[in-house]
């Protein structure tokens, strides 16, 4: 938890079994990491509980096996008094039930308001991005089971990056 009281939680999705330094870098420093699925490799999962606590879901890429009998393909739970929903397809988001629902999937980008005031998000993909944006993460943060500030993190891309995600943006 940051001095100000506020918890930083940075979003993830669809890693696809490869995590970029760029991507790490940015997670320093979070209070939590929330994925929402496709993260394909049981040692990128290990890798970012190495920078702070992960919930997350089962992406259409993701095998329950891999991450053990607690990942599911939808995750609830509470941090700092806000309620999260993650799931990995929009179709399934149920704004009336969480105060944060977080998606993945396209591997574009969203930040928006359902009517009912519930956010709605999610966070593109740091590592195969399909938006002029590129690599992208949410980020939000709560102080007094509120959330300030919710945004959609560019980060910047490596060569390598570039050589792998070119065609994503078409």
């Amino acid at each position: 938890m940051l001095g100000t009281g506020r918890l930083r939680v940075d979003v993830v999705s669809d890693t696809h079994g490869y995590l970029s330094d760029e991507l790490l870098e940015e997670l320093r420093g979070c209070d939590y990491i929330v994925h929402a699925g496709d993260i394909c490799s049981r040692s990128d999962l290990t890798t970012l509980e190495g920078i702070a606590p992960v919930r997350l879901c089962l992406g259409n890429n993701d095998y329950p096996y891999e991450y053990g009998p607690n990942i599911a393909r939808e995750a609830r739970f509470s941090l700092g008094g806000v309620r999260f929903q993650v799931v990995h397809h929009r179709e399934q988001v149920r704004p009336k039930t969480a105060d944060v629902c977080v998606f993945g999937h396209t591997h574009r980008p969203v930040l928006e308001y359902a009517e009912n005031g519930t956010l709605l998000m999610n966070p593109g993909s740091p590592t195969s991005p399909r938006s002029k944006q590129g690599p992208t993460i949410g980020r939000l943060f709560i102080r007094g089971a509120h959330v300030e500030m919710p945004e959609i993190v560019e980060l910047p891309m490596s060569e390598e990056d570039k050589a792998r995600a070119w065609w994503w943006a078409f």
